[in-house]
């Protein structure tokens, strides 16, 4: 019965060991993610200030806004008669452009090839 005893408080104990260590491991990943929301917060108070310097610039800018966005029907009114106005030129579209083809060539696939399958076997079943 004295080695059963044994063995049991030998499992006890390293069962206890592996909690320790495991908690070791969690509270210091804790504490450095500790420390990163802490200078998280920092720069959030950082950029809150800035934001308070700013804000009344943000509302002249939006008043601006509203004053160019109100002048944007007229403008846009103005740059149709000028459109109007100009000859447009004539596109002659019987030419048509040249294809692009690359500098290499064209590739082959020799897939096909592995499979039996020519192209030229797709328009002769048709």
């Amino acid at each position: 019965m004295t080695l059963l005893i044994w063995l049991t408080v030998i499992d006890i104990v390293l069962l206890i060991a592996g909690l320790a260590f495991y908690l070791f491991w969690v509270g210091s990943l804790l504490s450095r993610i500790a420390g990163n929301l802490e200078e998280a917060a920092e720069t959030v108070r950082t950029i809150d200030g800035h934001a308070k310097l700013i804000g009344p610039g943000v509302e002249h800018i939006n008043r601006t806004g509203g004053v160019v966005a109100g002048a944007l029907p007229l403008l846009y009114g103005m740059a149709e008669g000028v459109v109007k106005g100009s000859t447009a030129p004539t596109v002659d579209t019987s030419v048509q452009p040249p294809v692009n083809k690359p500098a290499s060539g064209t590739r082959r696939s020799r897939l096909h090839e592995t499979v039996g399958y020519t192209p030229g076997d797709l328009a002769t079943t048709r």
